[in-house]
């Protein structure tokens, strides 16, 4: 890999990770820079989950206040998050190919299209959490982070705006840690047992960092309607992708 791969890996994490955190897509900047480079979509997948886990680090330095809030909740959907993210490295290693991919993009759709009626199913809901239906929900998003991630942080926004009474601001810092460990646990995983190439995955990750760190202030400035819609229709633009890819 040349010099000049590796820094269009540190410019392609950095985007990925100011967009990943604003908007949950990271995966679709990072996973087709690293093909483009020219690892094989294994490797690529891999080492991308490895490099990703940088958004998280970037972001949780600029916004550690608000996840030390979250309070005796956080353990529990921590512990969720990281287990789910175990079991998605585990199906990408030893699943056979292809076999979670075919219901990603209607997943996707699915999540999008709820963040896009959000206000009129909490509603429904009479405002009321769900802790439990949480949970169950975080583990699923934290497996499929841990197996590709493109589209998770869309399927996790969806998840804990409609389960929970959590603003969006706090959900997408809540989405940027929770994905994030996800990411770490799949990382060591990969590490030990997944084709990652490490000077890939440290520009990229470098990137990343950055971008993370960036992605709190740019959140913190856009109205939440906005927000919350400009990442639905990003999201069934990704389910469009993927299911034609």
């Amino acid at each position: 890999m040349t010099p000049v791969d590796l820094l269009l890996l540190a410019v392609a994490g950095f985007f990925a990770g100011l967009v990943g955190f604003v908007t949950g897509l990271a995966s679709i900047v990072s996973y087709p820079a690293l093909l483009a480079v020219g690892l094989p979509p294994v490797a690529a997948n891999v080492t991308n989950t490895v490099a990703m886990v940088g958004v998280g680090v970037g972001a949780l330095a600029n916004s550690t206040r608000e996840v030390v809030d979250t309070g005796p909740r956080l353990w529990r959907w921590t512990a969720y998050s990281a287990f789910g993210g175990l079991v998605g490295a585990v199906v990408l290693l030893w699943a056979p190919a292809g076999s979670f991919e075919a219901v990603v993009p209607y997943m996707v759709a699915f999540a999008a299209l709820a963040l896009l009626l959000q206000p009129r199913i909490r509603a429904l809901a009479g405002g009321r959490d769900l802790p439990g239906s949480y949970s169950a929900l975080l583990f699923v998003v934290a497996v499929y982070g841990g197996y590709f991630g493109a589209g998770a942080g869309v399927v996790f926004l969806a998840v804990t705006l409609i389960c929970t009474s959590e603003h969006i601001w706090r959900a997408t810092i809540l989405k940027s840690f929770l994905l994030g460990v996800a990411n770490l646990v799949a990382a060591i995983g990969f590490a030990a047992f997944g084709p990652v190439h490490w000077g890939a995955a440290a520009a990229m990750a470098l990137g990343a960092v950055a971008g993370g760190w960036c992605g709190p202030p740019v959140v913190r400035r856009i109205p939440p309607d906005v927000l919350r819609v400009s990442v639905a229709l990003a999201g069934l633009g990704l389910a469009v992708w993927l299911a034609v890819r």
